[in-house]
């Protein structure tokens, strides 16, 4: 029988015009169910050549939640150096979150964008990069500040009892997700992202695997 893998597309943008942080980005890439690495180590899956990241710097990694027939996504931060910042949230070492259908993640000046089109196959998933020449992810100015506010205005305040959505918890294993809220840092704000799909080149078609 027939099974697909699941999908994931990756956009990826840096600032830096003709920059050679994506030269070893490969177009597609096929993996297994162990976490997919991110960083400038040769040992790494996806190898960026930014000298501010680290050797390993964040992981995505596939896991099967309970009752579920498809593979679910986190993403796992492995630096000590610098924050993670996934759909507005700050993330340090060894922190995680799980990742939505469209997730906006940013580290050292890099914005990826990762969207999940889910298969039947849980043995193995497939990433299909895209190179972007333009911005994924836009932040307002300070002076434009009147849709930040509207975002903070609609966290509950500290202390309210009101429960995180289950979506914006991150996990410290795929299995355990309670006692652990994501709060931004003093300082620290929140990242407004808005996300134009747009990538430069063709996305993947559906990936399959043969199944005996």
């Amino acid at each position: 029988m027939e099974r697909t893998l699941t999908v994931l597309q990756v956009n990826l943008y840096h600032p830096t015009p003709g920059s050679a942080a994506f030269t070893n980005v490969p177009v597609q890439r096929q993996h297994d169910t162990s976490p997919l690495l991110v960083g400038w180590g040769k040992d790494v899956h996806l190898q960026l050549q930014l000298p501010q990241l680290s050797h390993r710097h964040l992981s995505l990694e596939p896991y099967l939640e309970k009752g579920s027939t498809v593979l679910t996504f986190c993403l796992k931060v492995l630096s000590r150096k610098s924050c993670v910042w996934v759909n507005g949230l700050p993330l340090r070492s060894l922190e995680q979150v799980p990742l939505s259908t469209i997730s906006r993640v940013s580290f050292c000046e890099v914005q990826m964008v990762v969207h999940i089109e889910g298969g039947t196959s849980l043995e193995a998933f497939v990433c299909c990069f895209h190179l972007s020449r333009s911005p994924l992810i836009y932040q307002p100015k300070a002076e434009e500040s009147d849709e930040r506010e509207g975002i903070l205005q609609e966290q509950p305040p500290p202390g309210s009892g009101t429960q995180t959505p289950s979506h914006l918890r991150f996990l410290h294993s795929p299995s355990q997700n309670q006692n652990n809220h994501l709060q931004p840092r003093p300082g620290e704000g929140t990242e407004v992202q808005l996300y134009r799909e747009a990538p430069d080149t063709p996305l993947c078609s559906s990936a399959t695997e043969s199944k005996s």
